[in-house]
């Protein structure tokens, strides 16, 4: 599961990380809670220019009737994504890749003094080394049919999901799936559009190395959407 995730990192430093040649986004906040509907920078091939975008986060398929179905479509199972109906045409091809500074999962604690439910204390899980991880992504193009104009700037809709797989031993204690991290050697070959091979795909689509993770509980104030700054991504430990 990958359903709350940072998006820090500034489109320079993404352009440079990631070799892109075309920036399509402009200057942005940075966006410490992404949650379904945001629009996040993410990296595709569009012929042979590599180019950073903003995509809304939650797959709209082609055939949708509107862009809410892809609230529930912000994740695409690995093991599956190339039988879906929303996922299978855009596993082979629309694929991108979705930098991501971490991503946040959560555990059940002890109740809180006078609570009977368990709480729930959130993690962050990023590299070790401090480099964006590159979170195995899926996108998609919409056509809205309120829109007359096909060249109307909202008459399309662009969104994303996040490739998942099996945990690693570093996000196992915490959850039981994790988003895709491709390692570098990986890149070329996930944006390339004339890739459509899905035995080959499905080989990258696997835990990322323990060694390059590291997981530690964050601010509980990461639960609600309506927080947004850079104190949820500190260690617990850090804050007075």
């Amino acid at each position: 599961m990958c359903g709350r995730f940072v998006s820090a990192s500034s489109p320079a430093l993404l352009a440079q990380r990631f070799g892109v040649e075309e920036i399509a986004v402009t200057e942005r906040e940075p966006d410490y809670n992404v949650t379904p509907q945001a629009l996040v920078p993410a990296v595709r091939q569009r012929r042979a220019t590599r180019v950073l975008s903003l995509l809304r986060f939650g797959l709209v398929p082609s055939w949708a009737e509107s862009p809410a179905s892809g609230d529930r479509l912000i994740n695409a199972r690995a093991e599956t994504a190339a039988s879906k109906p929303a996922f299978k045409t855009a596993l082979r091809r629309r694929r991108c890749i979705v930098p991501a500074d971490g991503f946040y999962e959560w555990v059940a604690g002890p109740p809180p003094p006078g609570a009977t439910r368990p709480a729930r204390r959130p993690f962050l899980v990023r590299r070790r080394d401090g480099e964006p991880l590159a979170l195995a992504g899926l996108w998609e193009i919409w056509r809205d049919p309120a829109v007359a104009d096909p060249d109307a700037p909202d008459a399309w809709v662009r969104s994303c999901a996040i490739v998942t797989t099996r945990a690693n031993d570093i996000v196992a204690p915490l959850h039981d799936r994790m988003p895709v991290v491709l390692p570098e050697a990986c890149w070329a070959a996930w944006l390339d559009p004339a890739l459509h091979d899905v035995t080959q795909l499905g080989a990258m689509l696997v835990p990322a190395p323990d060694d390059w993770l590291e997981a530690y509980p964050v601010r509980a104030p990461v639960n609600s959407p309506r927080n947004n700054d850079a104190d949820l991504v500190r260690r617990v430990e850090d804050v007075a």
